[in-house]
């Protein structure tokens, strides 16, 4: 692979055993067929069963691929780790779900995305598809992001989507700031951008609703509204300043 390929493509993983290897697979099929250059980034966070072992066979026998183990802390800091070690001009997150098919990645890079520094993933903007989705997920996942758009990020529509493609120095620049571990990251994040005067777009996409999802809808939305909360604290007191 190129010094600097033009997609870097970050994976966060925890406890993944059951589907990390089918996932790996359909994101190499993908990028294999791509005329540009690449590299898949899967970051394990500090997972308690096989996932790290699984990866570790694939990276060996696909080129291209490499797996960044770091000790459990969360979503947000696994993304974290694996966005500033990644070097593509393009960093896309994708979640290891796969929820959105990968063939839909084409939509977050030029010519088909918009001049954009982030382009996200949405289930709420017009032409977006979600299938298989609870009634009850749905509805606390709509609550949620009528809560971030009142609170910090006005006029985007679905901030929680797990897959985002962020130019290189803009995700160099986010991440280096960002300092929410958990779920609660992604609004921290756009949040920043914001503050800073960066584009975002909307991108909608058909996303699929997995049983294994790990996400709890109540428990999970009071810990992200906590977080939200967090990320003004943390503005009023200036520490989002750089490093």
């Amino acid at each position: 692979m190129a010094d600097n390929p033009f997609l870097s493509v970050v994976i966060p993983a925890y406890n993944e055993e059951a589907r990390i290897a089918s996932t790996l697979q359909q994101v190499s099929d993908y990028l294999g067929s791509q005329r540009y250059t690449w590299e898949v980034v899967v970051v394990d966070d500090g997972s308690a069963d096989g996932t790290a072992t699984l990866v570790e066979r694939f990276v060996q026998r696909h080129e291209g691929f490499t797996l960044l183990s770091v000790p459990h802390g969360g979503k947000g800091w696994a993304v974290r780790h694996g966005m500033l070690h990644a070097r593509g001009d393009y960093r896309f997150m994708a979640d290891a779900d796969l929820a959105m098919p990968i063939e839909q990645l084409s939509l977050f890079l030029p010519p088909n995305a918009p001049d954009c520094d982030i382009a996200i993933g949405s289930r709420e903007a017009a032409g977006a598809r979600r299938v298989g989705e609870p009634l009850l997920r749905n509805i606390m996942g709509r609550a949620y992001n009528l809560l971030i758009r009142l609170l910090i990020l006005p006029n985007l529509k679905d901030t929680q989507c797990g897959f985002k493609c962020y130019k290189g120095d803009v995700a160099q620049e986010l991440f280096s700031l960002q300092r929410l571990p958990g779920w609660g990251f992604d609004t921290e994040v756009l949040f920043l951008a914001r503050k800073r005067g960066l584009s975002i777009h909307e991108v909608p996409i058909e996303w699929h609703y997995g049983t294994q999802s790990k996400i709890h809808p109540f428990r999970d939305s009071l810990a992200m509204a906590w977080e939200v909360l967090r990320v003004r604290w943390y503005d009023l007191r200036g520490m989002y300043r750089p490093r």
